[in-house]
């Protein structure tokens, strides 16, 4: 089997990663400047990241009033597929806290949301501080800012054209947080766009999704 890196950031960060080269270099068209390579293997850069790894990166003061910052991605290779999650958490100390988990089968929209959800379960001591969560997964982002998942909820996970809506277990969990923290807050952020923070969550997630750690299966997941 061959793996398809595309490469998005100059410290050589991955963007995606497929195992069908037409759909990688449809990829790399829509990401102009990116890196194209083929590997026989998938490559060691990024480091073995197990469940529930946590690693303490650094340490730098910041302003109080910002409160929490938290940073959150997720990636499924070829979607559906492997996948895996990354969530980096700046506390107000400065402190940066890294987590990760990789997942067996999944969809890349279910590892944004798992993100999410591992932030606030990590953070739910701090539930009335200001916490700000970036994410490029608008549909994670709008889900919950426009009112869409609660909506979904109320009329029984039915969307506006009567359709059933997807991935209701991970919705239904992460409202359930969101009503917890009375002072969060989201922010969408383009991806793959030079934010450092935003770049290492990527880097986390893909690391996770190679599977070089514990896998779990996610049991929720339920294909269409």
């Amino acid at each position: 089997m061959k793996y398809h890196i595309i490469s998005t950031s100059k410290s050589g960060g991955y963007g995606a990663i497929f195992t069908n080269a037409k759909e990688a270099k449809e990829y790399q068209t829509n990401h102009p400047g990116s890196a194209y390579q083929v590997f026989d293997r998938l490559p060691s850069k990024i480091l073995p990241i197990g469940k529930t790894h946590q690693e303490k990166t650094s340490k730098t003061p910041k302003d109080p009033s910002s409160g929490i910052t938290v940073y959150t991605d997720g990636s499924a290779l070829n979607n559906p597929g492997p996948g895996g999650w990354g969530l980096i958490i700046q506390l107000q100390s400065g402190e940066i806290d890294e987590y990760s988990q990789g997942y067996e089968h999944t969809t890349n929209n279910r590892m944004e949301m798992m993100a999410v959800i591992n932030a606030l379960e990590t953070l739910k001591d701090f539930k009335d501080d200001i916490i700000t969560i970036h994410s490029d997964s608008q549909y994670t982002i709008n889900g919950i800012t426009k009112g869409w998942a609660k909506g979904w909820r109320k009329k029984g996970w039915k969307k506006g054209d009567g359709k059933p809506a997807l991935n209701t277990d991970l919705w239904g969990i992460m409202l359930d947080f969101v009503e917890l923290f009375p002072k969060l807050g989201f922010k969408w952020v383009k991806g793959h766009a030079g934010n450092p923070l935003n770049e290492r969550a990527d880097e986390l997630a893909n690391g996770a999704a190679q599977g070089r750690g514990d896998m779990l299966a996610d049991e929720g997941y339920v294909s269409h």
